[in-house]
């Protein structure tokens, strides 16, 4: 039986605004594998974002069900999913999100203190070696490349030894050179902790990197072409 880390149910996201309500996400059912990597693809504004702000417990669904490492994350309160975010995930955005006033090395402690780890600057440490940045740990993010922050992002990402990986456009800011060096490490990372790796991008070259592709159209999996198999 396959170990299922992941499974949506119906899943559907509506938001309230000014307009009235919006349907951004319908009835999506899927399961990913522990160890899969599957890429998230589509048009803009076809909900690859929002269904991975689901799954990190970034947004709520309003309807159907959601279970992360069996948990059910649809019966969560934010507090609840933090605590969930903290222990089992490591996530990657676009934007580095990076603490200005902290060096590489505070950065990515930082979350390990914050969660009780009596070893979180050797454990920092040894993760801004992985990404090659071992002599960039007291720099601060103004004094580092754009690579080399979302490097920064992706040992804090790794550092807690998460079971999954949310990666959303982790190359969307970069070259095309710096973001194939961001894929390979994030691949690399992943192997390195044995962790399932869900991503969203639009190169079409990192989307083929993936055990699987799920596009998606118009808040729904677009069941009109094949899945991709890599």
């Amino acid at each position: 039986m396959t170990d299922t880390v992941i499974s949506l149910k119906d899943i559907g996201l509506s938001l309230d605004g000014n307009a009235g309500r919006v349907d951004i996400l319908g009835g999506i059912t899927l399961d990913v594998a522990r160890g899969e990597t599957v890429g998230l693809v589509g048009p803009s504004g076809s909900g690859k974002s929002s269904l991975l702000m689901l799954l990190g417990g970034l947004e709520q669904a309003t309807a159907g069900s959601l279970f992360v490492l069996n948990h059910n994350l649809t019966d969560m309160n934010e507090d609840a999913l933090a605590r969930f975010r903290r222990d089992h995930m490591g996530i990657v955005f676009q934007s580095f999100h990076l603490i200005p006033t902290m060096t590489a090395l505070e950065n990515v402690a930082t979350p390990l203190e914050l969660a009780g780890h009596a070893d979180a600057f050797d454990r920092a440490r040894a993760e801004l070696e992985a990404v090659g940045l071992g002599a960039r740990c007291d720099h601060f993010p103004s004094q580092m490349s754009g690579g080399e922050q979302q490097r920064v992002a992706l040992a804090r990402a790794a550092a807690p030894r998460p079971e999954i990986f949310l990666a959303d456009e982790p190359t969307g800011n970069l070259d095309g050179a710096t973001g194939e060096a961001i894929m390979d490490l994030l691949m690399g990372l992943r192997d390195r902790h044995g962790s399932t790796l869900v991503l969203v991008t639009h190169a079409p070259e990192l989307a083929a990197r993936c055990d699987r592709v799920i596009r998606l159209r118009d808040g729904s999996l677009d069941l009109t072409t094949d899945e991709v198999s890599a």
